[in-house]
């Protein structure tokens, strides 16, 4: 924990001398991206699904997204150590060792009541949860993070960009619970690109991959237990960059961070069904469906790491061909 401190000291230091031109800039990206995903919401709450559609696609795009009473799920054992506790649209997950547990991601009321529920569901003392750790700085990933965080104790961990994002929520209508005013955590643990976290056998390092909000981050070097056999899992999977040219170049660089990765066997999904067309393979609920019904010597359902290659090459191919689209676009506009 030292490493992160003394990382969070030294930057803090370096942005005393960033000047107002580089603020003008970060409030422009921060403002587009604001508006790209509140588009993205939209356009999944007006999707088509049918009925015959998977759970995790229904519960996360379409008119039944909204629903309160479709998200109220069972938790369950996705690892000897890892277990979804979360609603069916946006993933909790507990990632436990001998020296305490991990908590990733807290969704939104009115589903912290069956957070909690989960937790003590699958066995988890909710005092033994010493770090909560936030995706991003939208809503439906930090707004149970107060009262989680009352609950159990942990430190709640975001990045710097976001921990200003999450601050600038209080108070402010949570459209999913009737509008009542949002509960923010109190800032806490900051993390930058490469900072690490270490927590019994799990040695955790952060990665920023800035765009769909400023400080957006993913997580390498789970170690995911399945009997005898450790599996090496990543929470988050980066995304793309804001939108323009300038947030077309940052989503490669995500995108190329994100491929120096290797070795990733499982994706630990922050949300259930993933745009454009879910995750090949099964996402997090049929995935599940399937460890049910697994016999011993049979695979298990969520160690993928083919589908993950093919989702981190196809994020760069996109990424380029993004950047390719808006360097023209630049170069028209210029020439005009």
């Amino acid at each position: 924990m030292r490493k992160i401190w003394m990382l969070t000291a030294s930057c803090l230091m370096a942005a005393s001398f960033i000047g107002p031109a580089a603020f003008a800039q970060n409030a422009q990206a921060e403002a587009a991206a604001a508006a790209a995903s509140a588009a993205a919401a939209a356009a999944r709450a007006n999707a088509q699904v049918s009925p015959n559609d998977t759970l995790e696609k229904i519960c996360r795009i379409g008119p039944r997204s909204r629903e309160t009473e479709i998200q109220k799920i069972e938790p369950f054992k996705a690892f000897d150590n890892l277990y979804h506790v979360g609603p069916c649209y946006v993933d909790s997950w507990v990632l436990t060792t001998p020296q305490g547990d991990i908590l990733f991601d807290t969704a939104q009321e009115p589903f912290v009541d069956l957070i909690e529920a989960n937790i003590k569901k699958v066995g988890v003392n909710p005092r033994d949860i010493k770090y909560i750790i936030i995706n991003h700085g939208h809503t439906d990933h930090f707004g149970g993070a107060k009262r989680l965080h009352e609950l159990t104790g942990a430190r709640v961990v975001a990045t710097p960009e976001d921990w200003k994002m999450i601050e600038a929520f209080a108070g402010k209508p949570n459209n999913r619970d009737g509008n009542k005013p949002t509960e923010v955590p109190k800032r806490d643990m900051e993390v930058r690109e490469g900072d690490h976290l270490d927590l019994g056998d799990q040695h955790l390092i952060f990665h920023t991959a800035p765009g769909h909000t400023p400080g957006n981050l993913f997580v390498e070097g789970l170690a995911l237990h399945d009997g005898a056999q450790t599996y090496r899992g990543i929470w988050g999977g980066g995304g793309l960059g804001a939108p323009a040219l300038a947030g077309a170049e940052q989503g490669v660089k995500n995108a190329e961070k994100l491929n120096a990765v290797k070795g990733v066997q499982v994706y630990i999904m922050t949300h259930a069904w993933q745009d454009p067309n879910g995750y090949p393979g099964g996402g997090i609920h049929e995935r599940a469906k399937k460890l049910v019904n697994r016999q011993p010597g049979d695979p298990h359902p969520f160690v993928d790491p083919a589908t993950w290659e093919a989702r981190a090459t196809r994020q760069l191919e996109t990424a380029r061909k993004t950047l390719a689209e808006e360097q023209a676009k630049a170069g028209a506009t210029k020439a005009n």
